[in-house]
């Protein structure tokens, strides 16, 4: 990867970040909201290659576990988000279609983020955390899939904008 790519993801990464930890999370959304951040980096991974996305899991898992909203272990989310962005970029890269259906895309990116909360869940359960009653946490998962089923195509032709920008390619989405 040049300088360019590196320091340009870098730059837009962190920008989505402090959005993200400065304005989402201070939303009183109904049934607690969405991680802009998270559908974000799971965009991201799924427009990109297997090691690109594993790459992009690892630093938004990082970001994401260096937040105060975040409760569970520091490096609970990195290793979370290396499998889920590996996970979706493999399938992306499987479906050479992903690009060119925008229905696709949020499927995939919306059920990633059920995966990533459901997998987080799983690990704080192996951890010891008190993760709440059975129906608040069903509640949760639920509710979150909606909003990130509804935030996905908003942002979708941002991001894959900016990403066609950074890595110079052409394809339309």
């Amino acid at each position: 990867m040049s300088t360019r790519k590196i320091s340009l993801t870098a730059a837009l990464f962190i920008i989505i970040y402090i959005v993200q930890e400065a304005f989402v999370t201070q939303l009183q959304i109904a049934g607690g909201g969405f991680s802009l951040f998270l559908i974000f980096a799971l965009l991201w991974a799924a427009l990109s290659s297997p090691n690109v996305g594993a790459l992009t899991g690892f630093v938004a898992g990082f970001l994401i576990d260096l937040s105060q909203s975040t409760a569970g272990a520091f490096g609970q989310w990195t290793l979370v988000l290396v499998l889920v962005g590996f996970g979706i970029s493999y399938l992306g890269l499987g479906y050479e279609n992903v690009r060119l259906n925008p229905f696709t895309i949020t499927f995939l990116v919306s059920i990633s983020v059920l995966a990533a909360r459901v997998l987080y869940l799983l690990l704080s359960l192996l951890l010891g955390s008190n993760v709440g009653s059975f129906t608040s946490v069903i509640t949760s998962l639920l509710i979150g899939l909606l909003w990130s089923a509804a935030v996905v195509p908003i942002a979708m032709p941002v991001v894959a904008r900016a990403f066609d920008f950074i890595n110079d390619t052409r394809s339309r989405l």
